[in-house]
């Protein structure tokens, strides 16, 4: 083949020559001088070959020597492995052994760190929420250390890992019993980090300035809530902070917040008010416009009848009360007969009656449509309600309780209008009905005495 490649590039190479002589006088190679270098190039290949072979079969003896090297390494490490799993089992054995004798030694001993490792780990937990961690930060992570400690690596608990348990217990008991007051940082409204005075109420509540905090065992950190409750909590706290001896009474929350989170969720007056919506403000309205007709007729009826009894001690009618008015009817009709004078009388206590009587009515009427618009807007929020159930289904009771709280408000609102109202219509029209009967028992005797007369 290498011959045969030989041959076509002398070829070629002849061929180039040919075509690509320079003038018309280059010399042709003849086939003798062709053959003769197809046997040079052919010497020189067997003997490049002879040498090849040469150089490989000296080269034999050092290839057998590496393989009997590796074959010898091959033999040394299968030995090797064989000695060392025959090692390993009699270790497995040996391992067995010490570990059932170490069973058996440890014995209640084991079942006591266990119970040590139990404890830590529920420790942990506990210390980490307890309001006291406020005070005495990181008591947590010593616990939930040992716990990983016994648990992961089966690590047994020194005599100091099992005192300082101990001691964290006493002191978690000791500490629940105590007031205590320290400094540390506190998140005030806005956000704003403030340096106060806490005061500790055993593991139950934290206070400052006269406002409930929160501890956020995540972050070790201290915050007023966003919504205190009532007054009359948060004045305990203040009388409590500012004590310094002797027995105070304190809001105390034994939950250690569960309760005071449901009063500061609790909406207030107000909120319950808004919760009312446009029926709630239209009931609201009216009975403002109640109070204040009834403030109208209250002050306008106790003027009037302090006139009317001024005039009652006076024999000469005066025009400034209706008493006066009526009285002046009989100097106007002095010679009338006794049943015209009447009916002359009549007719002037029915001008003096819209005076007196005045948006009475009105505030009847108030009484009454106030609780029907309550329960209109009850109605109307039990209608919002079963939408809300039939679009979310009846999975949330808080969606049920709370619809239904804003539905129940509008009657409260209501009854609140309508029952005073009621009470305040019959405390005026009583007084009302008071002087129009003092009216009418004074022509009556006007009308006696011009009978009399008569007579």
């Amino acid at each position: 083949m290498k011959l045969f490649t030989q041959i076509t590039k002398v070829a070629l190479f002849a061929t180039s020559i040919s075509f690509a002589g320079v003038s018309t006088a280059a010399e042709t190679m003849d086939l003798d001088s062709l053959l003769k270098a197809l046997e040079s190039g052919k010497s020189a290949q067997s003997e490049q070959n002879k040498q090849r072979e040469q150089e490989f079969a000296s080269r034999q003896s050092e290839q057998v020597q590496m393989l009997k090297n590796t074959q010898a390494k091959r033999n040394q490490m299968l030995v090797e492995s064989e000695r060392l799993e025959t090692q390993f089992e009699e270790n497995e054995v040996k391992l067995a052994n010490l570990t059932d004798t170490l069973s058996k030694r440890m014995g209640s001993l084991k079942e006591l760190f266990g119970v040590l490792q139990q404890v830590a780990g529920d420790s942990s937990n506990k210390f980490a929420t307890s309001v006291v961690s406020a005070q005495l930060p990181g008591r947590s992570d010593f616990m939930d250390e040992l716990a990983q400690k016994m648990g992961s690596t089966s690590k047994l608990a020194s005599i100091e890992d099992i005192e300082k348990v101990w001691f964290e217990l006493q002191r978690e008991m000791t500490e629940q019993g105590k007031v205590s007051r320290f400094n540390t940082t506190v998140i005030i409204e806005g956000g704003n980090k403030a340096e106060q005075e806490v005061v500790r109420v055993g593991a139950f509540n934290l206070i400052s300035e006269g406002q409930y905090l929160e501890y956020s065992p995540g972050t070790n950190t201290l915050s007023a809530l966003t919504r205190q409750p009532v007054s009359r909590y948060t004045s305990t706290a203040a009388d409590l902070q500012n004590a310094k001896s002797g027995v105070v009474p304190f809001a105390l929350d034994p939950t250690g917040g569960s309760i005071l989170g449901l009063l500061v969720q609790a909406p207030d007056t107000s909120e319950q008010v808004h919760q009312g919506g446009a029926v709630g403000y239209v009931i609201l309205g009216v009975g403002l416009l109640a109070l204040l007709i009834a403030i109208e007729r209250f002050i306008s009826l106790l003027l009037v009848g302090g006139k009317i009894r001024r005039q009652l001690k006076d024999s000469v009618a005066r025009d400034d009360n209706p008493l006066g008015r009526v009285m002046k009817v009989k100097d106007d009709y002095p010679n009338v007969a006794y049943d015209t004078l009447e009916l002359k009388l009549s007719e002037a206590i029915l001008r003096e009656m819209p005076k007196i009587t005045r948006n009475l009515t009105l505030i009847k009427i108030i009484s009454v449509v106030a609780p029907l618009l309550g329960l209109l807007g009850t109605v109307t929020g039990m209608i919002n309600t079963f939408q809300a159930i039939t679009l979310f289904g009846t999975g949330d009771p808080k969606l049920m309780a709370g619809g239904i709280s804003q539905a129940l408000v509008t009657t409260v609102l209501g009854l609140v209008v309508a029952i005073p109202t009621v009470f305040i219509y019959t405390l005026l029209n009583t007084r009302s009905k008071g002087l129009l009967l003092i009216l009418q028992e004074q022509s009556a005797g006007i009308i006696a005495e011009r009978s009399e007369k008569g007579e």
